[in-house]
């Protein structure tokens, strides 16, 4: 009889077994965007006025944080040609505020307070305006570099 419960006994011990698990979760911050927005064209004009700016808003972007409160700046990579000013603006994801403005080489915050979130296919708007009276035909192309940091 000892010798059954002695075996018993150790049948139960390989009935079940434990394991600690370790996790951690790290600070992340993802942006990406949807492509490149279509040439920006400046063709029409009425006599007497600067002519008309260009606009494109085939664009958008996705984030994913899950940090502390982050933003969104904008930069390009060389300056515009003189008499021409790019601009630059970003819908904002549910709780953060919108903003943007003239692009240059450096950083313009463009969405600020975003809380942690998962969001895709916000809205990106590119406009194109001539500044001078004295613009000339001119073409090019800029990088626009989004960064999504802490605020």
């Amino acid at each position: 009889m000892a010798l059954l419960f002695g075996l018993y006994g150790i049948a139960q011990a390989a009935n079940t077994a434990t394991q600690d698990v370790s996790y951690q979760v790290t600070d992340i911050n993802a942006i990406s965007v949807s492509g490149d927005p279509e040439t920006l064209i400046i063709n029409t004009a009425e006599a007497g006025y600067l002519p008309y700016a260009a606009t494109d808003n085939t664009t958008s972007y996705s984030i994913t944080t899950n940090g502390t409160t982050k933003k969104i700046t904008a930069k390009i990579d060389t300056p515009m040609p003189t008499g021409l000013d790019l601009k630059v603006f970003l819908n904002a994801p549910t709780g953060a505020s919108a903003g943007g403005g003239s692009l240059t080489t450096a950083e313009l915050d463009v969405v600020t307070g975003i809380s942690p979130v998962v969001a895709s296919g916000i809205a990106i708007r590119y406009e194109l305006h001539p500044v001078s009276t004295t613009l000339a035909p001119t073409s090019g192309a800029r990088t626009v570099t989004f960064t999504l940091t802490d605020q």
